[in-house]
């Protein structure tokens, strides 16, 4: 059964009576266990896509259409009280930076047992030794000291694991990951992308990896979708969308992204321009100024997804691309 399914969600920006459009017309879904990496630049739409599933968009923004369906239940028919009510025990979300996230003035400890003692009715003590336990799961050593250090006195790392922990604290069925390894240095992010997929697939937890880049994303998702522009290009399995990407931009971010396999003094291949301003306008596919397979269709037209294989491709010439990556 499917956990997560999103199905065309719009979401607007409502400013001074007027509505600019952000996300146009999104899907994508999570099967119960499965990794699904969402891709994309910044302003493409992902970190706002999970947030409207997690019922957390800013004032201002307003879902405009669209269904999401979340273990059978109508996400969009949930008043606010029934969404506080998954926030945190069924659903949990992991932010980009732990730093802002964590409460500087609370101890460790009292915000790893906060929603075990209100979620799931445990006793202190119950909570405290529930917390200890996933410290230690999550890789942190002499975890009841922790419990009494505030976020200050941990490094980046360390507080981005107590996060990891805070989500699994009250055995959610889904977690939405955003950037999670951002404002980490490179040794670190390997190891905590590692410990989140691990410690999901043995808790059988679905998990939305929301990222910029897709070269981190390879071994760790089933699942891939694409964001440009506040649209979903393509998505496809994993191990097939790297080897066989149909999309303009899916093969720009590959191409972007430095391959064991390149011989020595072979650059990168950048993806010229920049991308688009999420308020302006733009007729046809939001990519086509920057697309080297570009056509007067793709200034007219906006492309309607469609099966390609394993795929499913917004691009009026995704039959254009190169059968192969390098």
């Amino acid at each position: 059964m499917t956990l997560l399914r999103v199905e065309n969600l719009a979401i607007d920006l409502v400013r001074d009576g007027h509505r600019h459009r952000l996300v146009h017309d999104a899907s994508f879904s999570v099967e119960r266990g499965e990794t699904l990496a969402v891709v994309g630049e910044s302003g493409s739409g992902k970190s706002l896509s999970a947030l409207a599933v997690i019922g957390l968009i800013s004032e201002g923004l307003e879902v405009a259409g669209g269904t999401i369906h979340f273990d059978g239940r109508d996400l969009s028919a949930l008043d606010a009280e029934e969404m506080r009510g998954l926030r945190g025990s069924d659903i949990a979300m992991i932010f980009q930076e732990p730093m802002t996230s964590l409460n500087p003035v609370r101890s460790i400890g009292a915000q790893l047992t906060e929603g075990m003692r209100l979620k799931l009715g445990l006793s202190r003590r119950e909570a405290r030794e529930r917390a200890v336990g996933l410290l230690t799961e999550v890789g942190i050593s002499d975890p009841e000291a922790r419990l009494l250090q505030y976020p200050h006195q941990i490094s980046g790392g360390m507080r981005q694991r107590v996060m990891i922990a805070i989500a699994l604290a009250c055995q959610p069925k889904l977690i939405l990951a955003d950037e999670p390894t951002t404002a980490l240095d490179v040794t670190i992010q390997g190891q905590i992308l590692e410990l989140i997929a691990r410690l999901c697939k043995e808790h059988g937890v679905g998990l939305v990896l929301i990222t910029h880049n897709l070269g981190i994303v390879a071994r760790y998702s089933q699942n891939v979708c694409v964001m440009y522009g506040g649209r979903v290009v393509e998505t496809a399995p994993a191990a097939e969308l790297y080897v066989h990407p149909l999309h303009p931009y899916t093969r720009g971010l590959l191409a972007s992204v430095p391959r064991l396999s390149q011989a020595r003094g072979t650059g990168l291949v950048p993806i010229e321009g920049a991308p688009p301003d999420p308020m302006e306008v733009i007729p046809g596919c939001r990519f086509h100024p920057r697309c080297p397979m570009a056509t007067e269709e793709c200034s007219a037209k906006v492309p309607v997804a469609r099966h390609a294989g394993a795929h499913m491709v917004a691009c009026w010439n995704a039959e254009l691309a190169e059968p192969e990556m390098a």
